[in-house]
């Protein structure tokens, strides 16, 4: 078992920057690949940031490129999500998740269902 809890979401104007972060306890989550997604009022859960068990390698969906980045520190065993110039349309509560059926893992899967466990999401809102 995994327990995920995500932190820093609120409120932020359009152009402004914010930091989630989630910390994992239960396991630990180094031989992990872990993700970011987003799910916005009446739409579907969405993939925005993935990074791999060794942190090499790092994904984003195209929404999000050149804005967003994903990070890890297993030796506090949390993962973030640093969001700068951030819109409108990426007001939507956030997840993370990981990845516990493939170990070392060296890829990012985007599918939600390929991920094993979840937190409880924080939510961010973008004001114009």
């Amino acid at each position: 078992q995994v327990q995920l809890v995500e932190s820093g979401g609120g409120l932020v104007q359009t152009g402004g920057s914010l930091r989630l972060s989630c910390a994992a306890s239960g396991r630990t989550i180094n031989n992990y690949a872990m993700g970011w997604f987003r799910q916005a009022p009446g739409k579907e859960r969405e993939f925005v940031a993935g990074i791999t068990w060794s942190g090499s390698r790092t994904s984003y969906a195209d929404s999000v490129l050149g804005r967003f980045a994903i990070s890890r520190d297993d030796a506090k065993s949390t993962v973030y999500l640093q969001m700068n110039n951030v819109k409108v349309e990426d007001t939507a509560d956030y997840y993370c998740a990981i990845q516990t059926r493939y170990f070392r893992y060296d890829r990012t899967s985007l599918a939600p269902d390929e991920y094993d466990y979840w937190g409880q999401g924080t939510q961010v809102t973008v004001s114009s």
